[in-house]
Parts: structure tokens; C-alpha cells; sequence
């Protein structure tokens, strides 16, 4: 065990003995997400680097604290990526806090989201226990699926040290057509392209523009091209526009004084919320919605009614449940969780909800 692992398990016990919270930090991109921030700083940047990669494998395995851009440029050597596109919101992202927050970027509708990805972990505990659930292939998980169940927790059930993710080859040809159609217009028309044999990958609606990518072989992009029709956009200002629609770095993000941003996760049949300015991604199964944090009880009931849910994703001052209240039981079931993993209750306290 090298000296960073240590020094972090011993920080984690003697936070423990004393029942003195810890905030789980890596490069702090995502420092606005959740409920609260509070305790002292627990930083896992020193558990950096790569502990095996083979491309064969399409298996890597990093440290915590690995800059997300650096594993991606690691993986671009070999033509091989993430395919589910984890948001960055910063040079300073890292492997373990994409896992902890268990975001998903543009192509998630397509591709299966982060946690799909997740083949292993290895995590300290909230008593200062290390321990290594999964591996390095895909069947590797007898009972519960505990590596799975780290991402999106928020780092409340344990500090990530490591994990292993499956990669994949980047697809040989890309190509990003744009359309003037309404929101509904939109919707309808993904649902038909759906229901198709085409390389869909990822979609952004905004402003009456329709944006979609595909990747997958060449014949078969020039075939979906002439069957879909739009216009093409060059491959630079596509790159552009894919890469800010993951990290929030559009216009439609930049939220005024007393606005919050939504994130509605809905079916994708759904039909327009109508709740203020949105940009929907995936489909139309994931809607961004501009609004205030006093408009939680309308917008949470509009996602509820379309059979889904709604995240106060940005702008939140504490006041407003972050995430949709959980029912008894599941609730229930997320607290023994907490009990099984964090007895002292010192992990990122407050994060996710107030009394978690």
C-alpha cells in the first residue's frame, strides 16, 4: 500500500473515532451538485495514475484522483474512449468524482449510461476499511453489484481509490446533421429515426434546431444522411458543439440571478413540458429545464405526471430537496446503506439529502 492510500485510510479512521464529517473532494468541477457541502476537506488528487491498461481488454483501470482528460488522452493513443462521454465541467475533473457523481454526457441514450461501464472498484469505507468489489471483466459480480452502486452516490458510502471501466474503440466516421423542426416536431421525429435501423448516437434540441450525431461505419452514415436529410455541419463546429452540450458551456446554461437549472428525466415519448426554456438531450429523455428553486413543487410535478422525475440540478440555496424525495421503502433502503457503509455518518454528510 503506498503512502497517499494510507495517509487517506488513516485520515478516514480517526475522522470516524471522532465522528468528524469528511467532503470527499477530487478536482471540485462538481462542488455545485448535491445537497450540501460541509466537513473538512478530504482530497484524493495524490491517488493518481494508471494501474493497468490493456487495449485488447478494453479494460482500464486508474486511481481516484487520474484527470479525467488525461485517461481520455491516454485512450486516444489506442483509438479508444469512453463511449458514455462524462462531463468535465473543468480541466480539473477527475476518474473518481465521474463515478461518485455517475453523470452521463450527450450519448448516453445510445450507449448505456457510466454506471454500464463500471466493471470494479476499490473503495475505503467510513471506517477506514479498504475494500475491492468486482474486477476487470464484464461477469465478474457474484450477489450484489456493490462497484455498480458507487456510482452516483455522491461519495456517501465510500472514497473511491480505484476503478475499472470498459472502454471502446472510437467509431470510425461521425457525422452531425442539424434541422429547423419545433420541440414536438422533434420529439416525434427521433421516436420514427428510433424505430430504424440508423447509427444514431447522440441528439440536442434547442431553440427550433434539432441537432443530431451519428457515428458507426461510414456506408452506413452516408446511408442514414441520404434517408434523414438536414444539414451537415463541418466537423469542427460539431466538435464544438458536442463537447460544450457535455460540459454545460453552451449559452442556454448561463443561468441569471435567482434562476436554477432542472434536469427532467422522462420517457422519451413524453410530450413537452412547457415549464420555461429547455434543451432536451437523449432523445427526449433528458430535458433541461430553466425555472427558480421555488418552482420545485410545479416542475417535479409536471416529470411525475410524465412518468419520471426531477433533479434541481444548478442555482439550489440548500432550501429545496436537490433530488425527488425517495418513497418509505426505498428511502429505507438507502439509509441501511449508509449504516452498513458509513456507521459514524462521516462521508460527504448532507450531499445527497440532509439526513443522509
Amino acid at each position: 500500500m503506498d503512502a497517499a492510500l494510507q495517509a487517506l485510510i488513516e485520515k478516514i479512521r480517526k475522522a470516524a473515532e471522532r465522528g468528524r464529517p469528511l467532503r470527499i473532494r477530487g478536482g471540485g468541477t462538481k462542488d455545485f451538485y448535491g445537497q450540501q457541502l460541509q466537513g473538512e476537506l478530504l482530497d484524493t488528487r495524490p491517488l493518481a495514475g494508471i494501474v493497468a491498461y490493456e487495449p485488447s481488454e478494453l479494460v482500464v483501470t486508474a486511481r481516484a484522483g487520474t484527470r479525467l482528460r488525461d485517461l481520455q488522452a491516454l485512450l486516444a493513443e489506442q483509438g479508444q474512449s469512453l463511449p458514455f462521454e462524462p462531463p468535465q465541467f473543468g480541466v480539473a475533473s477527475t476518474v473518481g468524482g465521474a463515478v461518485a457523481a455517475g453523470l452521463s454526457g450527450p450519448a448516453r441514450a445510445s450507449v448505456g449510461a457510466l454506471r454500464d461501464y463500471v466493471l470494479g472498484v476499490q473503495i475505503v469505507n467510513g471506517k477506514g476499511e479498504l475494500l475491492t468489489f468486482g474486477g476487470q471483466v464484464m461477469k465478474n459480480v457474484a450477489g450484489y453489484d456493490v462497484s455498480r452502486l458507487m456510482a452516483g452516490s455522491l461519495g456517501t458510502l465510500g472514497v473511491i481509490a480505484e476503478v475499472s471501466l470498459k472502454v471502446l474503440p472510437v467509431p470510425p466516421a461521425e457525422r452531425t446533421l442539424v434541422f429547423e423542426l419545433s420541440e414536438t416536431s422533434a420529439r416525434q421525429q427521433l421516436n420514427r429515426w428510433g424505430g430504424q435501423p440508423l447509427p444514431l448516437n447522440a441528439s440536442c434540441w434547442a431553440d427550433g434546431h434539432l441537432v443530431v450525431r451519428l457515428r458507426g461505419a461510414r456506408a452506413a452514415i452516408d446511408s442514414a444522411t441520404k434517408i434523414m436529410g438536414g444539414q451537415v455541419l463541418d466537423a469542427e463546429r460539431a466538435e464544438k458543439q458536442w463537447t460544450t452540450l457535455r460540459d454545460q458551456a453552451l449559452p442556454f446554461f448561463r443561468l441569471a440571478p435567482g434562476e436554477a437549472l432542472w434536469r427532467a428525466s422522462v420517457p422519451d415519448t413524453a410530450t413537452p413540458l412547457n415549464l420555461g426554456p429547455t434543451l432536451v438531450e437523449w432523445h427526449g429523455a433528458q430535458r433541461w429545464i430553466k425555472a427558480t428553486p421555488a418552482d420545485a413543487p410545479v416542475v417535479r410535478e409536471a416529470a411525475a405526471r410524465a412518468g419520471g422525475h426531477a433533479t434541481l440540478f444548478r442555482g439550489g440555496d440548500g432550501s429545496v430537496p436537490v433530488f425527488t424525495p425517495l418513497p418509505e421503502p426505498l428511502a429505507r433502503i438507502h439509509a441501511q446503506l449508509k449504516r452498513e457503509f458509513d456507521p459514524a455518518g462521516i462521508l460527504n454528510p448532507g450531499r445527497m439529502v440532509l439526513d443522509f
